[in-house]
């Protein structure tokens, strides 16, 4: 503690300043200037004795004061060898035990996390333990809080940290069943607020009348201003049959909506098919998790069953999932060739090819709107470079970054942005999106109050994808 406490004084600017910096660097640092200016002093003194003695002006030049002068500076050059000498010894053992203290605690030399940011950390520790005022932290949040502190650093709001519990979640999701409201959340690129991007056919957010597009302002109180996707899908989940109180912003509303939703047993069915009239067929993807692609086969199953001439595929409000899921789905609908590239930090380029084996076989209009990100952008991108589509709607969210999730040996993980991705013809998209061939305005107004019977989007689809048939 007295380290620490020094160092607090020296950040303060206090008296005791000069103290600290000698306990922070062991002495080390002060030693070596003593030695250096010790040494000197020494030297200096001795030519100053020889100017202050008395010595009678008429003896100077006489062997008595010769052989005085070369005594004296015989003896200030041996002092000032030895002073140099033992500062070199000195250096090298400070640097010898720095690297001997890095090892020990296993940093290493070029590592961010230096013994004095661990000083640090541990100051900052003791100064929450004896000054904080509201409730005690546990040992486990600022432990999380200090990993999800160095991953925000960033700057990235794609890259962040899981607690062990959080990455369990994360990896029940994916898996298709889940605990919760039945929502898909994504970042909204306008207000940074977590956005619906999607609400589940049959969930209790359509039961309790959340829509795509409402904006996150609170969950049960507490503000989602600044808070990553993991966190505030963390306090949309919980138990069963417990309720939790969204606060949204709407479109056309001038006051906050609060909407109470009870939680219930998600099991997530992503794919969506039905067969619309004159020979086509409809299918909605609204994430690429790992349940999608048995999902998406099994409609492109039953679409070629009942005899389909034409499909239209809604990518719609769909903020992305899974690259490997999403490849493997386009394995089914494209011609042979690249799918998607990817190229990380270091240039090393990742391709993803299909083989033709499967291409889609009918006319295809691909529906995209602003939330269509990542993952959907992955394949509207590869449907528009192969022109064996035509994309309707909206231009698409603009995410053209790829994150990989790296478990971590006490059960925690890291969502950490690793590459870009481009478009089979070498288009990345990030920032930009994804235009449209045929421009279409969402009816919000019209289509929630049909409860999504009147879709005009759709309809335009609808209207594009006769004209591919004929």
């Amino acid at each position: 503690m007295d380290e620490n406490k020094g160092y607090f004084d020296n950040l303060s600017g206090g008296d005791a300043a000069p103290r600290a910096g000698r306990e922070d660097a062991g002495g080390a640092e002060t030693v070596r200037q003593e030695s250096r200016t010790g040494g000197q002093q020494s030297a200096v003194q001795a030519w100053d004795v020889k100017e202050s003695v008395g010595i009678p002006k008429e003896e100077r030049g006489s062997g008595k004061g010769l052989f005085l002068g070369g005594l004296i500076t015989g003896i200030a050059g041996a002092l000032l060898i030895f002073a140099i000498c033992y500062l070199g010894i000195f250096v090298q053992g400070a640097v010898e035990s720095g690297h001997e203290a890095a090892e020990s605690t296993g940093i290493r030399e070029d590592s961010t996390v230096s013994l004095e940011m661990v000083s640090k950390l541990q100051l900052l520790e003791e100064m929450i333990k004896e000054y904080f005022y509201l409730e005690e932290p546990t040992e486990e949040s600022l432990q999380d809080g200090m990993c999800r502190g160095l991953m925000e650093a960033l700057g990235d709001p794609y890259t962040e940290y899981y607690s062990p519990e959080e990455f369990k979640d994360l990896m029940d999701s994916t898996r298709g069943e889940y605990y919760g409201v039945g929502a898909y959340i994504s970042l909204d690129s306008a207000t940074g607020l977590p956005k619906i991007s999607g609400v589940m056919p049959g969930s209790p957010a359509e039961a309790a009348g959340l829509r795509a597009n409402d904006l996150i302002y609170e969950v049960d109180g507490t503000s989602s201003a600044g808070m990553s996707l993991t966190e505030v899908t963390s306090l949309i989940k919980g138990a069963e049959n417990t309720e939790v109180v969204i606060t949204v912003v709407r479109e056309n509303e001038t006051d906050l909506l609060e909407i109470g939703v009870i939680r219930g047993k998600v099991e997530v069915q992503t794919v969506q098919y039905s067969a619309l009239e004159d020979d086509m067929a409809y299918i909605q993807v609204s994430a690429f998790d790992d349940v999608t692609v048995k999902q998406f086969e099994n409609a492109l199953t039953s679409a070629r069953q009942d005899k389909m001439q034409g499909l239209i595929l809604d990518l719609r409000g769909n903020g992305g999932g899974s690259l490997d899921a999403v490849v493997d789905m386009c394995r089914m609908i494209l011609p042979e060739g690249m799918i998607v590239y990817t190229e990380d930090k270091a240039g090393r380029r990742a391709e993803y090819t299909g083989d033709g084996s499967r291409e889609l076989e009918v006319p295809l209009v691909l529906l995209v709107d602003g939330s269509s990100a990542s993952a959907s952008e992955i394949m509207a991108g590869a449907i528009k470079d192969y022109g064996i589509g035509t994309l309707v709607g909206k231009t698409t969210y603009g995410k053209g970054i790829v994150q990989s999730v790296i478990p971590l040996q006490d059960g925690s993980a890291v969502k950490i942005t690793v590459s870009a991705y481009y478009t089979p013809k070498g288009n990345n998209i990030h920032g930009t999106g994804i235009a449209p061939d045929v421009e279409c305005e969402l009816d919000a107004e019209a289509y929630y109050e049909s409860r999504g019977e009147q879709d005009n989007q759709l309809e335009k689809a609808k209207e594009v994808l006769r004209g591919k048939m004929r």
